[in-house]
C-alpha cells in the first residue's frame, strides 16, 4: 500500500550510505576500459574483466532533456566515485545510458538495447510514461529496476521496481498541506495537463487534500494544446486565485509563466518537482520565475557538507548548477551500491537472481542521502523520508 508522506521540513545531513553489511573496498590503481557511453574506474577485479552492468535510461534530447541529462551526469559522478572507492565489494560498475527522448516506444527500443548490452540492473527511466513502458518489460525479465524520478503510481507497479521519488499521490497531497499550513492561499486554481499520468495523479491527490485544509480549488485542464494557456490564466483571473498550482513539466509552465506576465496576472505559482529546470529553459525570462515555489528534496544552495561538495564537484565537471534528479540520480547509485552489497551480488548472477536478492536488500537497507536522510523502502517500491520545499530567487533555487 502506498504511503502517504505527512509535510516535515528538515535540513539535509551529511552525505553517507548506512546499510546493514554494507563494505568499502579499497580502490586500486589499474583502471578498465569502457566502451563508449559508459563509466568504469578501476579496481582490484577490473583486470579480469569482472564488471556490474548498470544500465541507465531518460531523455537526452526533447522537451524533457534537462531531466534526463542531469541524470546522466549524476549518475556517471556516482560510479565514478564508488569505483574509485572501491566499487561494489571490490567489482567495479560499468554504466551506459541511453536516450529516450521522453517517449515511451523510445525507451523500451533503449531497454532491449541495454538488455543486448548485458545490462544486469536497471537505474531509470527518467520520466513516468516511459517509466511505465519499460517496467512492464522489465517485470518480465525480472530485472531490477530503480527510477530515480519517474513518479507516477504505475512507474513501480511491479515487484521488480523501486523508487528515489516521491510518488504523484504523495507530492500532491504534501502540496496541499504545505500551501494549507503556511496560509499561503486561499483560492488555488489548478492548471493541469490531463494527457500526463504524472500530472493528473497530482492533481488527484492535492484536490481531495486541499478540502482537508480548506482551500477552495478550481482547476483548468490542457492536453493538445501546450503552446496556448491564456484560456485557463484568464479562468483563474476571473476567479480571483491568489495561487496557480503547476502540477506539469517545466517547459509547459515556462509558456503559462511568460503568458501571465503579459496578461498581467499577479498570483503566486506552486509547483512540483516538474518545475526543477524551469531556469535552463532556452530563451526564458527568468525573471519571470522570481517567487516561484516547488516542492522538492534538494536544494542546490544548502549549506550542509555533503550537498557542498556534490554541487562543487558537478559544477566543476559539468559546468552547470545540479537540480533536483540529479541529485535524485546520485542518490539512486549510491542506494544500488548499499543494496548490492547488503545482498552480496557478484558479477557472474544472473540478472534475475540479481533482482530476487534487490528486492529483499532494499527493505533491509537505510540511506542518508542529498534528498533525505535516513530513507527506507518498502516491499511496494515507495520511499520514506521527508520533503522540503524551494522557492526561486534572483535565478537561483532556494531552501525555504
Amino acid at each position: 500500500m502506498k504511503k502517504l508522506l505527512s509535510l516535515a521540513m528538515a535540513g539535509m545531513l551529511a552525505f553517507s550510505v548506512a546499510a546493514c553489511g554494507s563494505n568499502d573496498t579499497p580502490a586500486a590503481n589499474d583502471t578498465n576500459a569502457a566502451p563508449e557511453g559508459t563509466t568504469t574506474e578501476g579496481t582490484d577485479n577490473a583486470a579480469d574483466g569482472a564488471v556490474i552492468k548498470v544500465g541507465g535510461i531518460g531523455p537526452t534530447t526533447g522537451d524533457a532533456s534537462v531531466y534526463g541529462l542531469a541524470v546522466k551526469n549524476a549518475a556517471e559522478l556516482a560510479v565514478e566515485e564508488i569505483n574509485a572507492a572501491g566499487g561494489i565489494n571490490g567489482v567495479p560498475i560499468e554504466f551506459r545510458f541511453e536516450d529516450d527522448a521522453h517517449d515511451a516506444t523510445t525507451s523500451v527500443n533503449a531497454y532491449n538495447t541495454l538488455k543486448d548490452w548485458g545490462m544486469q540492473m536497471l537505474m531509470g527511466t527518467v520520466t513516468s510514461d516511459p517509466c511505465i513502458a519499460v517496467v512492464a518489460k522489465s517485470a518480465e525479465d525480472n530485472m531490477f529496476q530503480l527510477t530515480p524520478s519517474g513518479s507516477a503510481v504505475e512507474s513501480i507497479a511491479q515487484p521488480n521496481a523501486f523508487r528515489v521519488c516521491f510518488s504523484d499521490p504523495n507530492q500532491g497531497a504534501a502540496s496541499a498541506q504545505y500551501i494549507g499550513e503556511n496560509k499561503l492561499a486561499q483560492k488555488v486554481m489548478v492548471i493541469y495537463d490531463s494527457s500526463s499520468s504524472y500530472s493528473q495523479g497530482i492533481y488527484e491527490t492535492f484536490a481531495k487534500e486541499a478540502s482537508q485544509q480548506g482551500l477552495e480549488v478550481n482547476a483548468e485542464q490542457f492536453n493538445d494544446n501546450k503552446t496556448d494557456f491564456t484560456v485557463q490564466l484568464q479562468k483563474a483571473k476571473e476567479d480571483g486565485a491568489d495561487l496557480i498550482f503547476l502540477p506539469i513539466y517545466y517547459t509547459e509552465a515556462s509558456i503559462i509563466l511568460k503568458q501571465a506576465a503579459d496578461m498581467g496576472l499577479e498570483t503566486k505559482f506552486f509547483g512540483c518537482d516538474g518545475l526543477d529546470g524551469i531556469l535552463a529553459v532556452e530563451n526564458f525570462d527568468t525573471s519571470l520565475a522570481e517567487g516561484v515555489m516547488l516542492l522538492t528534496p534538494f536544494a542546490a544552495d544548502a549549506d550542509d557538507a555533503a550537498t557542498k561538495s556534490f554541487v562543487s564537484t558537478y559544477q566543476s565537471k559539468y559546468g552547470d548548477i545540479p537540480n533536483q534528479f540529479a541529485a535524485d540520480a546520485y542518490d539512486a547509485m549510491y542506494i544500488i551500491k548499499a543494496a548490492a552489497e547488503k545482498a552480496g551480488i557478484t558479477p557472474d548472477m544472473s540478472a534475475s537472481d540479481i533482482c530476487e536478492a534487490m528486492k529483499t536488500a532494499m527493505t533491509e537497507i537505510q540511506v542518508d542521502g542529498l534528498t533525505g536522510a535516513g530513507i527506507t523502502w518498502s516491499a511496494d517500491g515507495e520511499p520514506t523520508k521527508a520533503p522540503k520545499a524551494v522557492v526561486i530567487s534572483d535565478g537561483a533555487y532556494t531552501a525555504m
